[in-house]
């Protein structure tokens, strides 16, 4: 797919929002600027109805901004899908569904392969690649509904990587997992953001900051700092009340040292 080299990943500007459309609705989103460079790795987060899963749903094309442009290196987002790859929330995702681990990450294909033919051999070879990609192989024949939740999100990112985007969107991908298991998968972020662009949604602005370049605050008006500016305030302000980070210290395995950390509402 052609795209203008020098665009922004994403781009959003003067964007707004209203579900229905209906003119008296409160807004979802107001005035939006976010501009992403390839290659960034974006923190974006907020309170519960700040609008933040609403974003990307404009970014992956879902829904149409009601004033202001949404654009993906340089494409309208529904142009330039191929390039998208997208982890839903875990509450989603019927993980009951009958269905095996290597079948689930071949969904990813589904845009890419003749739907009349089935899945080809370099299809099946994609997504064997990607679940190397997130060391899930040994897992390929397991049921999903045998997984933790761990694994799950790491199926769910593999099949995000076998559409071969160049951004990945994460809704929240770790809001069902452990302090442990939080860590790991956000150490594969890390590693998968030498090749792609990523933005994850999460409430652990604490957590985020150790890995994420910048944090966007989302609270139907966004604002976006470096974490090295984040503070006690900046948090208060983009939750609309007092709150301060908490770190929470866990023992972990000596390859994964980091703590886990995460904001909670000062009482």
């Amino acid at each position: 797919m052609n795209t203008d080299p020098g665009a922004a990943a994403i781009a959003l500007h003067g964007v707004s929002y209203r579900y229905g459309g209906v003119a008296g609705r409160p807004a979802v989103l107001e005035d939006i600027e976010l501009e992403v460079a390839p290659g960034e790795f974006l923190g974006l987060v907020g309170p519960n109805g700040g609008g933040k899963s609403t974003l990307l749903k404009l970014v992956l094309g879902l829904l149409e901004p009601e004033r202001g442009s949404v654009r993906v290196f340089g494409r309208r987002p529904r142009e330039a899908q191929a390039l998208l790859g997208y982890v839903p929330q875990f509450r989603t995702f019927a993980r009951d569904f009958p269905i095996s681990v290597e079948k689930a990450v071949l969904q990813g294909r589904l845009g890419h392969t003749r739907r009349l033919f089935g899945y080809g051999r370099a299809d099946r070879a994609v997504a064997a690649g990607a679940m190397a990609d997130v060391g899930i192989t040994e897992l390929a024949g397991r049921p999903l509904g045998t997984l933790s939740g761990g694994q799950l999100q790491r199926v769910l990112i593999a099949r995000a990587l076998a559409c071969e985007p160049r951004i990945m969107l994460l809704d929240e991908p770790t809001a069902n997992v452990d302090a442990r298991v939080e860590s790991s998968l956000f150490d594969l972020l890390r590693t998968l953001n030498r090749t792609l662009t990523i933005v994850v949604v999460s409430h652990d602005v604490g957590f985020i900051s150790d890995y994420v370049e910048r944090v966007a605050c989302l609270n139907k008006r966004l604002v976006c700092h470096e974490t090295s500016a984040l503070s006690g305030e900046i948090i208060a302000e983009m939750y609309g009340g007092a709150a301060h980070m908490i770190h929470h210290h866990t023992h972990l395995d000596p390859v994964d040292p980091a703590a886990a950390r995460h904001t909670e509402p000062r009482p």
